[in-house]
Formats: C-alpha cells, structure tokens, sequence
C-alpha cells in the first residue's frame, strides 16, 4: 500500500508539471496570436493619430493583463489535452490501467491545477485587470479616437459638443436607453441660449426620440426664456450610442465590490441595472470556468480513441471552448434582455459543461 501511495504522488508531480509546461507554451502562443490580431485591427488608427511609438506599446502592454484572463480557460483546456493525449499515444495510460490506477484518480491533480488558475484569473479580474484596463481605454479614448467626451468614474457622462454641453445621468448598454438627460446650448459669447431636459431617451436610426420634455428657449437680450413642455420630441445629437458605449466604465475596469456597489446606487436612482447584475454574477462564474475546461480536457483525452490520432484532440478541443465561448455569450445576452435571471444567465453554460464532462469522464472510466 504505502509504494502503490508514493507511485500514485510521483505520478500527480508529473502530471501537474506538465501540465504547468505545456499551459505556458499554450499561454505564451494564444496570447501572442491574440494580440497579434489585436494589434493589425489598431494600428492604422494608432497612425492616423500619430500616436508615438512609445504610448502604442503601452497600450498593447496595459492588455496583457486581460487578454492573459481571457485566454487561461482555453490554455488549460489544451495542456490537459495536450499531457493526456501525449500519455494515450504513448500507452502510458495503458500502463497505469494495467498496474490497478484509474483514470478518475489521475484527474486530481488536474482539478487543483485548475482550481488554482480559477483563483489566479478571479485576482486578475479583480486587481490587475481594472487597473490597466482603465488606463488602456484612456489612452484609445482620448489619444487615438481623440474623443471629446469625458466620463467619470461612475454613472455621469459629459459631452463637448459645438457650442454645446451634453449631460446624460445614466446610460443602459443593454437597451440603448440613456435617462437624466440635459442639452445645453450656447452662443458664440458663450451665452446660454438653450437648454433641454428630457427624463428618458431612445436611439431611433440616426435620430434620439426625448420623452417628458421641458424646453428653454433665450427670447431677448434681457435673458428672459421661453418655457415649453412636451410629451416627445425627436432631435439630431452629436453623439450616438457607440460613442456612449466608449466612454461609460465598463464591467472589467471595476473590481466585484466596485460594481456592487454601483448597482445599488443605480438601483437606488430608480435605474434599470440588470446588464450590470449580469456581469457582475459573471465577475464569479467566468473564474470557475478553468475548472470546467480541466474536466472538459480530461474527459475528451480519454473519451477518443488512440487510432482518431492526437492532433484530432486538439481539434475537439478548440471546438470545444469555442462551443462554450459561444454558448456562455448568448446565455449572457439573454440575461442583458432580462430573458434569464442574471445568476441562470452566467451559470448555466458552466453547468451543462460540467455536466458533460463528469458523464464522458465516467464513461471514459
């Protein structure tokens, strides 16, 4: 017995060192190929703005970060692709077999493997990731699209617009819908001439539909206004929702505390804050996901046949986590639509893919 449990410990030390050997060869590969993508999509904005050299490596550098959390579930599904299939083609899962070991018992040092990449992805997400993120999107922002709007750190958005300032309380990614809103219009003296103040507002095409409308309009040099309310009124604007989509914080410049805690502001205002509740229960899901792709890796390397060949693995494999990326995105557009409960919305791909993965796993046993 006690040989049989030091064979079993030697045999977790290989397996979890070359598991972390062949994550990093992975890792290193994806992430370069990610940003290599990345960076032929950026470029020519980067010189279209003359942006110095210098700022443009910055940029692409602030991105690793989350780029690194992004791509960790797919670098682990491969390395335990990768080890395991090594191990069919080599028999030395034969062996094993032959000398009493089961296959359930090798896949624990997968599983800590991938439950200590969950826990390095949840301290990516929650410290590295704001930090840089934010300061990435500041410089796209305002050095390469050069833009005039300015966000805070929180819910308010200020626009710059021709001679006028735009103020907008809250603005729902989800629908489109922008509320608080107020248009400040001025002359040339920089004299307020207009102002409107709309509680909600829709995109419709190329044009903003304003609902519960007051208008002020300058009359005379004596700065009296004329005041008029209105049910709807429909207004060109210098800003569409892409713009706003560029300059509000998103989900992954704050940490899961921050963006509790501005849901509840949101919601205190009387704001619709689901797209937010979904990303937030996703800020804890997404982490778990190395976890899954462990079993998932496990149960395909034993579930296929030696003879279909070790480079089909890889092939199951890739489809695999783009299946799982594909899926976990429209379960997460479901609940921006609030056709799910945000906590179904970001858990129930991780559920049907463990689920698939202990019913192969067991099989495969």
């Amino acid at each position: 017995m006690g040989i049989a449990k030091v064979s079993l410990s030697t045999i977790h030390r290989y397996l979890t060192k070359e598991l972390l050997k062949y994550f990093c060869f992975v890792l290193m590969a994806v992430v370069g190929i990610y940003l290599a993508v990345d960076f032929f999509e950026k470029v020519d904005d980067f010189l279209d703005a003359e942006v110095p050299l210098s700022k443009l490596v910055v940029f692409f550098a602030l991105r690793i970060p989350f780029i690194v959390a992004q791509v960790t579930p797919v670098g682990v599904l491969l390395a335990v692709l990768i080890v395991f299939g090594l191990m069919v083609r080599n028999n030395e899962i034969v062996a094993l077999k032959s000398g009493g070991v089961r296959i359930s018992s090798l896949f624990k040092p997968v599983l800590v493997t991938g439950l200590t990449f969950s826990v390095l992805v949840f301290f990516f997400s929650e410290v590295l990731v704001p930090m840089t993120m934010v300061r990435a999107n500041k410089i796209w922002q305002s050095d390469v699209r050069k833009g005039s709007a300015v966000a805070s750190r929180k819910k308010n958005i200020w626009i710059k617009g021709n001679h006028a300032i735009f103020h907008i309380t809250y603005f729902n990614p989800s629908d489109k819908t922008i509320f608080g809103v107020t248009l400040n219009y001025f002359d040339g003296r920089f004299r307020l001439v207009g102002r409107v103040d709309a509680e909600k507002g829709i995109y419709t095409g190329d044009r903003w539909r304003l609902f519960n409308v007051v208008e002020q309009d300058l009359l005379t040099e004596d700065g009296s206004y004329k005041v008029s309310c209105l049910e709807e009124i429909s207004v060109k604007l210098e800003f569409v929702p892409e713009d706003l989509l560029t300059v509000v914080k998103k989900p992954e410049e704050m940490s899961y505390s921050e963006l509790a805690a501005y849901i509840q502001k949101v919601e205190e205002e009387g704001y619709d804050a689901t797209s937010y509740r979904v990303d937030l229960m996703a800020k804890i899901s997404f982490p778990f996901v190395c976890v899954i792709m462990s079993l998932v890796g496990t149960s395909l390397a034993f579930w296929r046949k030696k003879k279909e060949g070790f480079a089909g693995s890889i092939v199951y494999g890739i489809g695999m986590a783009f299946l799982y990326w594909t899926l976990h995105s429209f379960c997460l557009s479901l609940g921006y639509g609030a056709m799910l409960p945000p906590i179904i919305a970001a858990w129930l791909t991780n559920v049907l893919f463990v689920c698939f993965g202990v019913v192969t796993l067991l099989k495969a046993n």
